[in-house]
């Protein structure tokens, strides 16, 4: 794994593929990109737990070898964006999720294993992804227009006859930062793929294949851009916002036949259901109506048979998720103890006697095996992160019969 600077600067390099001769198909490029969750924040030590279900366990030997050392993929190689301080890239194995208390992964890794073996040629993944992001904003691309909170300011500013260049530029600066920096990071792999892919013949050329969207948690509590989250149709400007997306990428990057898929939120799962779940009850039909535009666009006519959405609450894990509603009691019982008079060793024995009454020992078991981060992170379980990876792999591929 290698790294070089991070990009900032939106690079003019001409985006032209290469003749293809027709004894050699072009390299198939997969763009990803979103948030936290296309960064990955699911844990190594979590890959143990893939391997307790029989239905998964054969997903887990593709991802490591027979000692459970993380395997490197054949004929995959991956540059990625955001997911620490500067570019990763090389050939695809675990370890290129977030870098913060890493090692990680995301999508990336089972997007990758899956794509490869649908297509049994080799495949280039470029990833781009920063944590805490929207598409209201940072990833606003070019044909969306300006923010309706800015241009509502500027017409007032018109209005008073004020001077709008300084806030026009300030708004053009920020609005569409990620998206710049996406298109920037595609077009520096693509002008030298060798630097990626030291196996990349320039005579076979390269398609840009496919674009993978996994994103959504910081526009679903954005009350600003959608101040009717509950309701129906209260997040119709994601919807039109994902559609100018996938227009604006092909665009951009000259792919007018690009393929996407949309990863369309899915913590928590099953929202019709009595179960314990790790959500605000307020939240639950925001949820709902967000799930459903995220996935509108794939319904789109203009999208027909190109763009898919994947409902990733299909792979949610609720016995997880129960178990992590627990953990709530063990957090309050440490706030409590720190406020106390014990040290920190009679804490600790506290609340190793004290986790005892919440879990028992195989649900400890599993919850060390299957959790390492957030609800909202998709609790930083492998299992449920490499299904998703596989059921994008899989959708585009069935869009590419």
């Amino acid at each position: 794994m290698m790294k070089t600077p991070l990009i900032t600067l939106y690079l003019a390099t001409a985006f032209t593929a290469s003749l293809v001769p027709l004894s050699a198909k072009p390299l198939k490029v997969y763009l990803m990109a979103g948030q936290s969750n296309m960064q990955g924040h699911c844990k190594l030590t979590t890959f143990p737990y893939i391997g307790m279900d029989p239905e998964t366990a054969p997903m887990l030997k593709k991802m490591v070898n027979d000692d459970g050392t993380p395997r490197i993929i054949k004929d995959v190689w991956i540059s990625s964006l955001g997911t620490g301080e500067s570019e990763k890239f090389g050939k695809l194995t675990a370890g290129f999720g977030a870098e913060r208390s890493g090692p990680k992964i995301g999508p990336e890794l089972t997007f990758g294993i899956y794509m490869q073996e649908h297509l049994g040629e080799p495949v280039l993944l470029i990833k781009t992804s920063w944590g805490g992001t929207t598409l209201c904003y940072d990833f606003r691309p070019p044909s969306a227009g300006l923010h309706s909170v800015q241009a509502q300011r500027l017409e007032v500013m018109r209005k008073n006859n004020e001077d709008t260049t300084q806030a026009e530029a300030e708004y053009a600066k920020r609005v569409g930062n990620c998206y710049r920096q996406m298109i920037a990071h595609a077009k520096l792999v693509l002008a030298d793929v060798k630097r990626v892919d030291p196996e990349y013949d320039p005579a076979q050329g390269y398609e840009l294949a496919g674009f993978v969207w996994l994103q959504g948690a910081s526009d679903f509590g954005n009350s600003e851009t959608y101040p009717n989250p509950g309701s129906p149709g209260g997040y119709d400007e994601y919807s039109r916002l994902l559609a100018c997306l996938i227009r604006d990428i092909r665009k951009d990057l000259n792919a007018p036949e690009m393929r996407a898929v949309i990863g369309v939120l899915g913590f928590n799962g099953e929202l019709d259901t009595d179960r314990p779940r790790d959500i605000e009850p307020q939240h639950i039909p925001w949820l709902r109506e967000f799930r459903k535009a995220m996935a509108a666009p794939a319904a789109m006519p203009e999208f027909k048979g190109k763009v898919a959405a994947v409902l990733t609450e299909r792979f949610w894990d609720p016995k997880l998720e129960e178990l992590q509603c627990r953990w709530q009691k063990v957090k309050e019982k440490s706030r409590e103890l720190k406020g106390s008079k014990l040290g920190k060793d009679e804490q600790k024995a506290e609340i190793d006697a004290f986790l005892k009454t919440v879990y028992t020992p195989e649900e400890w078991k599993l919850m060390e095996s299957g959790v390492s981060n957030a609800t909202y992170h998709y609790l930083g379980s492998a299992k449920i992160m490499a299904r998703m990876g596989k059921a994008f792999a899989d959708a585009m591929a069935d869009m590419s019969k």
